[in-house]
């Protein structure tokens, strides 16, 4: 069953090569989606697949890369998208 999440990441993640560590991660979980900067310092990130995938997702955004410091990740389900691949905005 595929699901889609909104998460918002915040701490530091942004200039830590964040998002592009997200895109990594999730194309080796098999899911599509897209991370981007938001102005207030944060990064949202949309995840679709498979449940067992997306949570492995969440946790790993919840640690990072190795650079990253993050404080918190708030993750609420989304509809279903079709989205093709992971990309970075």
């Amino acid at each position: 069953m595929t699901i889609c999440v909104k998460c918002l990441v915040s701490g530091k993640v942004q200039g830590v090569f964040f998002r592009a560590s997200t895109r990594e991660q999730a194309l080796m979980l098999g899911i599509t989606g897209y991370a981007r900067n938001l102005a207030d310092g944060r990064v949202e990130v949309i995840a679709c697949g498979e449940r067992s995938a997306v949570d492995q997702f969440r946790s790993w955004l919840s640690r990072g890369p190795a650079a990253a410091r993050v404080t918190g990740v708030a993750c609420e389900p989304q509809e279903t998208h079709g989205y093709q691949s992971f990309t970075v905005q």
